[in-house]
Protein backbone atom coordinates (compact mmCIF):
# COMPACT_ATOMS: atom_id res chain seq x y z
CA UNK A 1 0.00 0.00 0.00
CA UNK A 2 1.25 3.75 -0.91
CA UNK A 3 1.47 5.81 1.83
CA UNK A 4 2.33 9.43 0.23
CA UNK A 5 3.00 12.26 2.74
CA UNK A 6 3.70 15.96 1.93
CA UNK A 7 6.82 16.64 3.54
CA UNK A 8 6.69 19.44 6.55
CA UNK A 9 9.41 18.99 8.65
CA UNK A 10 12.93 17.87 7.81
CA UNK A 11 12.81 15.78 11.46
CA UNK A 12 10.47 13.07 10.25
CA UNK A 13 12.66 9.71 11.51
CA UNK A 14 11.51 8.05 8.03
CA UNK A 15 13.79 11.19 6.50
CA UNK A 16 16.83 9.84 7.74
CA UNK A 17 18.92 8.39 4.94
CA UNK A 18 17.59 11.58 2.95
CA UNK A 19 19.23 13.68 5.42
CA UNK A 20 22.11 11.41 5.82
CA UNK A 21 23.19 10.33 2.02
CA UNK A 22 27.21 10.98 2.60
CA UNK A 23 27.31 8.86 5.43
CA UNK A 24 27.57 5.51 3.81
CA UNK A 25 28.35 3.45 6.19
CA UNK A 26 25.38 4.10 7.93
CA UNK A 27 23.75 2.75 5.03
CA UNK A 28 25.60 0.17 4.98
CA UNK A 29 25.22 -1.08 8.48
CA UNK A 30 21.55 -0.63 7.87
CA UNK A 31 21.45 -2.70 4.81
CA UNK A 32 20.22 -0.16 2.91
CA UNK A 33 20.62 2.04 -0.43
CA UNK A 34 19.92 5.37 -2.37
CA UNK A 35 18.56 5.37 -5.76
CA UNK A 36 18.89 8.69 -7.33
CA UNK A 37 17.33 10.04 -10.66
CA UNK A 38 14.33 9.32 -12.50
CA UNK A 39 15.53 6.17 -14.88
CA UNK A 40 17.14 4.83 -12.12
CA UNK A 41 13.90 4.88 -9.13
CA UNK A 42 11.87 3.99 -12.52
CA UNK A 43 14.06 0.51 -13.08
CA UNK A 44 13.95 0.09 -9.07
CA UNK A 45 10.59 -0.30 -8.74
CA UNK A 46 10.03 -2.35 -11.99
CA UNK A 47 12.50 -4.81 -9.83
CA UNK A 48 12.32 -7.50 -7.16
CA UNK A 49 14.23 -5.24 -4.63
CA UNK A 50 12.60 -4.65 -1.66
CA UNK A 51 11.71 -0.67 -1.76
CA UNK A 52 10.99 1.24 1.69
CA UNK A 53 10.67 4.82 0.69
CA UNK A 54 10.32 7.46 -1.79
CA UNK A 55 11.12 11.53 -1.78
CA UNK A 56 10.57 13.26 -4.89
CA UNK A 57 8.22 16.12 -6.76
CA UNK A 58 4.94 15.37 -6.68
CA UNK A 59 4.46 14.84 -10.63
CA UNK A 60 6.64 12.39 -10.46
CA UNK A 61 5.13 10.36 -7.56
CA UNK A 62 2.05 10.71 -10.04
CA UNK A 63 3.97 9.25 -12.97
CA UNK A 64 5.48 6.51 -10.79
CA UNK A 65 1.96 5.60 -9.57
CA UNK A 66 1.33 2.57 -11.84
CA UNK A 67 4.36 1.22 -11.16
CA UNK A 68 3.94 1.59 -7.27
CA UNK A 69 0.39 0.07 -7.07
CA UNK A 70 1.94 -3.04 -9.03
CA UNK A 71 4.62 -3.43 -6.13
CA UNK A 72 4.60 -6.27 -3.46
CA UNK A 73 5.61 -4.61 -0.44
CA UNK A 74 2.78 -4.31 2.60
CA UNK A 75 3.53 -0.63 2.37
CA UNK A 76 5.98 1.64 0.65
CA UNK A 77 5.74 5.58 2.00
CA UNK A 78 6.43 8.96 -0.63
CA UNK A 79 7.20 12.01 0.60
CA UNK A 80 6.68 14.86 -1.67
CA UNK A 81 7.71 18.08 -1.70
CA UNK A 82 9.22 20.85 -4.57
CA UNK A 83 12.95 20.07 -5.95
CA UNK A 84 14.17 23.09 -3.80
CA UNK A 85 12.80 21.88 -0.65
CA UNK A 86 14.24 18.33 -1.34
CA UNK A 87 17.59 20.24 -1.92
CA UNK A 88 17.43 21.26 1.36
CA UNK A 89 16.68 18.24 3.16
CA UNK A 90 19.81 15.92 0.80
CA UNK A 91 21.93 19.54 1.50
CA UNK A 92 23.51 19.45 -2.07
CA UNK A 93 21.72 19.98 -6.01
CA UNK A 94 19.91 17.86 -7.76
CA UNK A 95 18.61 17.23 -11.47
CA UNK A 96 15.58 15.84 -11.15
CA UNK A 97 14.93 15.29 -6.88
CA UNK A 98 13.87 11.85 -7.73
CA UNK A 99 15.25 9.30 -4.70
CA UNK A 100 14.76 6.10 -3.38
CA UNK A 101 15.40 4.36 -0.37
CA UNK A 102 15.48 0.58 -0.76
CA UNK A 103 16.92 -2.99 0.68
CA UNK A 104 20.42 -4.36 -0.31
CA UNK A 105 19.77 -7.58 -1.55
CA UNK A 106 21.80 -10.74 -0.33
CA UNK A 107 24.65 -11.33 -2.63
CA UNK A 108 24.00 -14.33 -4.51
CA UNK A 109 26.51 -17.11 -4.10
CA UNK A 110 29.46 -17.61 -6.88
CA UNK A 111 27.94 -21.96 -7.30
CA UNK A 112 24.38 -20.56 -8.11
CA UNK A 113 25.51 -17.55 -10.42
CA UNK A 114 27.35 -20.67 -12.46
CA UNK A 115 24.45 -22.81 -11.92
CA UNK A 116 22.38 -20.73 -13.31
CA UNK A 117 23.93 -18.66 -16.36
CA UNK A 118 23.93 -19.14 -19.87
CA UNK A 119 27.21 -20.72 -21.58
CA UNK A 120 29.76 -19.38 -22.84
CA UNK A 121 30.42 -17.42 -19.44
CA UNK A 122 31.48 -13.94 -19.17
CA UNK A 123 32.24 -12.24 -15.54
CA UNK A 124 33.84 -9.18 -14.68
CA UNK A 125 36.30 -8.63 -11.41
CA UNK A 126 37.78 -5.41 -9.99
CA UNK A 127 40.32 -5.62 -7.28
CA UNK A 128 41.06 -2.35 -5.13
CA UNK A 129 38.62 0.23 -7.31
CA UNK A 130 38.03 3.30 -4.72
CA UNK A 131 35.55 5.30 -7.07
CA UNK A 132 32.67 4.50 -6.80
CA UNK A 133 31.47 6.47 -10.38
CA UNK A 134 34.03 3.83 -12.01
CA UNK A 135 32.71 1.21 -10.24
CA UNK A 136 28.90 2.24 -11.58
CA UNK A 137 29.91 2.67 -15.38
CA UNK A 138 31.97 -0.85 -14.86
CA UNK A 139 28.46 -2.67 -13.35
CA UNK A 140 26.58 -0.76 -16.56
CA UNK A 141 29.18 -2.23 -19.17
CA UNK A 142 28.87 -5.47 -17.73
CA UNK A 143 25.23 -5.85 -17.84
CA UNK A 144 25.17 -3.93 -21.51
CA UNK A 145 27.45 -6.77 -23.23
CA UNK A 146 25.70 -9.71 -21.48
CA UNK A 147 27.60 -10.52 -18.50
CA UNK A 148 27.50 -13.16 -16.16
CA UNK A 149 27.75 -11.44 -13.10
CA UNK A 150 30.29 -9.07 -11.76
CA UNK A 151 32.44 -9.44 -8.80
CA UNK A 152 34.01 -7.05 -6.50
CA UNK A 153 36.71 -7.94 -4.28
CA UNK A 154 37.41 -7.78 -0.79
CA UNK A 155 39.30 -4.55 -1.32
CA UNK A 156 37.02 -2.86 -3.82
CA UNK A 157 34.62 -0.20 -2.67
CA UNK A 158 30.44 -1.01 -2.34
CA UNK A 159 28.84 -1.53 -5.57
CA UNK A 160 25.75 -0.51 -3.55
CA UNK A 161 26.67 3.13 -2.73
CA UNK A 162 24.79 5.84 -4.25
CA UNK A 163 27.27 6.95 -6.49
CA UNK A 164 27.92 3.65 -7.82
CA UNK A 165 24.22 3.08 -8.41
CA UNK A 166 23.42 6.04 -10.04
CA UNK A 167 26.32 5.51 -12.41
CA UNK A 168 24.97 2.54 -13.54
CA UNK A 169 21.61 3.84 -14.07
CA UNK A 170 20.04 0.98 -12.77
CA UNK A 171 21.68 -2.07 -13.97
CA UNK A 172 23.00 -3.63 -10.84
CA UNK A 173 19.24 -4.33 -9.57
CA UNK A 174 19.27 -6.93 -12.99
CA UNK A 175 22.88 -8.07 -12.83
CA UNK A 176 24.08 -10.80 -9.96
CA UNK A 177 26.45 -8.80 -8.29
CA UNK A 178 29.05 -10.32 -6.04
CA UNK A 179 30.01 -8.01 -3.54
CA UNK A 180 33.53 -8.30 -0.92
CA UNK A 181 35.01 -11.37 -2.69
CA UNK A 182 37.79 -12.89 -1.30
CA UNK A 183 39.15 -12.51 -5.10
CA UNK A 184 42.13 -14.93 -5.31
CA UNK A 185 39.81 -17.81 -3.39
CA UNK A 186 37.28 -16.94 -5.88
CA UNK A 187 39.68 -16.51 -9.18
CA UNK A 188 40.57 -20.16 -7.73
CA UNK A 189 37.14 -21.37 -7.69
CA UNK A 190 36.64 -20.00 -11.29
CA UNK A 191 39.45 -21.54 -12.40
CA UNK A 192 38.22 -24.91 -11.01
CA UNK A 193 35.34 -24.58 -12.68
CA UNK A 194 37.25 -23.85 -16.45
CA UNK A 195 36.73 -20.28 -16.22
CA UNK A 196 39.98 -18.78 -18.24
CA UNK A 197 41.05 -15.62 -16.31
CA UNK A 198 42.17 -12.88 -18.14
CA UNK A 199 44.08 -9.70 -16.67
CA UNK A 200 43.50 -6.07 -17.97
CA UNK A 201 47.11 -5.18 -16.81
CA UNK A 202 48.69 -2.11 -19.30
CA UNK A 203 51.84 -3.10 -18.58
CA UNK A 204 52.78 -6.11 -20.14
CA UNK A 205 54.28 -7.24 -23.37
CA UNK A 206 52.57 -10.73 -23.41
CA UNK A 207 50.00 -10.05 -25.98
CA UNK A 208 47.32 -7.28 -27.01
CA UNK A 209 43.30 -7.64 -26.45
CA UNK A 210 42.59 -9.29 -29.96
CA UNK A 211 44.73 -12.30 -28.96
CA UNK A 212 43.40 -12.88 -26.15
CA UNK A 213 40.70 -15.73 -25.71
CA UNK A 214 36.91 -14.48 -24.77
CA UNK A 215 35.32 -16.38 -27.09
CA UNK A 216 34.82 -19.61 -24.03
CA UNK A 217 34.12 -18.82 -20.56
CA UNK A 218 36.19 -16.70 -18.59
CA UNK A 219 36.36 -13.54 -16.25
CA UNK A 220 38.26 -10.36 -17.47
CA UNK A 221 40.17 -9.05 -14.02
CA UNK A 222 40.40 -5.30 -13.70
CA UNK A 223 42.74 -3.63 -11.77
CA UNK A 224 42.62 0.08 -9.62
CA UNK A 225 42.84 3.25 -10.80
CA UNK A 226 46.17 3.52 -8.95
CA UNK A 227 48.17 0.42 -8.71
CA UNK A 228 46.10 -2.02 -11.12
CA UNK A 229 46.04 -5.65 -10.20
CA UNK A 230 47.73 -6.74 -7.47
CA UNK A 231 50.58 -9.28 -7.58
CA UNK A 232 48.99 -12.40 -5.83
CA UNK A 233 45.75 -11.72 -8.24
CA UNK A 234 48.15 -11.00 -11.41
CA UNK A 235 49.42 -14.39 -10.83
CA UNK A 236 46.54 -16.36 -10.91
CA UNK A 237 45.49 -14.59 -14.20
CA UNK A 238 45.82 -17.20 -17.25
CA UNK A 239 47.17 -14.49 -19.57
CA UNK A 240 47.69 -10.87 -19.02
CA UNK A 241 46.29 -8.48 -22.05
CA UNK A 242 46.70 -4.77 -23.43
CA UNK A 243 44.75 -2.74 -25.02
CA UNK A 244 47.17 -1.14 -27.44
CA UNK A 245 46.99 2.49 -27.56
CA UNK A 246 48.63 5.79 -29.52
CA UNK A 247 52.16 6.24 -28.23
CA UNK A 248 52.50 8.47 -25.55
CA UNK A 249 49.13 7.14 -23.53
CA UNK A 250 49.93 4.31 -21.20
CA UNK A 251 46.44 3.47 -20.06
CA UNK A 252 43.15 4.21 -20.20
CA UNK A 253 40.20 5.06 -17.45
CA UNK A 254 39.17 1.66 -15.57
CA UNK A 255 35.95 2.17 -17.08
CA UNK A 256 36.65 2.95 -20.34
CA UNK A 257 38.90 -0.02 -20.27
CA UNK A 258 36.06 -2.34 -19.34
CA UNK A 259 33.97 -1.05 -22.14
CA UNK A 260 36.99 -2.37 -24.74
CA UNK A 261 37.54 -5.72 -22.97
CA UNK A 262 33.70 -6.32 -22.91
CA UNK A 263 33.31 -5.65 -26.56
CA UNK A 264 36.34 -7.53 -27.54
CA UNK A 265 34.45 -10.53 -25.67
CA UNK A 266 31.20 -9.76 -27.79
CA UNK A 267 32.74 -9.24 -31.21
CA UNK A 268 34.72 -13.01 -30.87
CA UNK A 269 31.21 -14.50 -29.58
CA UNK A 270 29.44 -13.16 -32.95
CA UNK A 271 27.32 -10.84 -30.74
CA UNK A 272 28.11 -7.35 -32.07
Amino acid sequence: MLHVHKIASFDLPDLEPYRTMRRTQEQRDQGIFIAEGEKVVRRLLESSLPVISLCLPEHWLRAYEPLLHARPENEIHAFVANKDVLEQLTGFSMYQGVMAVAKVPPAPKLDDVLAQATKPLLFVAVDGLSNAENLGVIIRNAAAFGASGFIGSETTCSPWLRRSVRSSMGTIFRLPVIESAQLVQTLHELKRHGVHCVAAHPHTDEAVLSKAQLAGDCCIVLGSEGHGIRPEVLKLCDESVVVPMHPGVDSLNVAAASAVFLYEAARQRGKT
